[in-house]
């Protein structure tokens, strides 16, 4: 997945709008950063269940707050950009 595509989702998340990040991480079920966005869109559905697949697929251990997984995925992609 591209960066512009990894932070066109994280803008949507941001935007509280977890359907059009969907649109976006689907797409991509290798990326660890995609895998752990598509985690938190389905923490924001309310699916803890498909949220939890996505976080082993991305090596992240589970977390339970949208905001702050958000906040964490944003510090990431900026490390990553450096």
């Amino acid at each position: 997945m591209s960066e512009q595509d990894l932070r066109r989702a994280l803008a949507l998340l941001e935007k509280d709008d977890w359907k059009g990040a969907h649109q976006i991480v689907q797409r991509d079920e290798e990326s660890a950063l995609a895998c752990w966005a598509h985690g938190i869109v389905h923490l924001m559905e309310g699916d803890a269940a498909n949220a939890r697949y996505w976080y082993r697929k991305a090596k992240r251990p589970f977390a339970e707050d949208p905001a702050a997984e958000i906040a964490a995925l944003s510090a990431a992609l900026k490390r990553r950009t450096g």
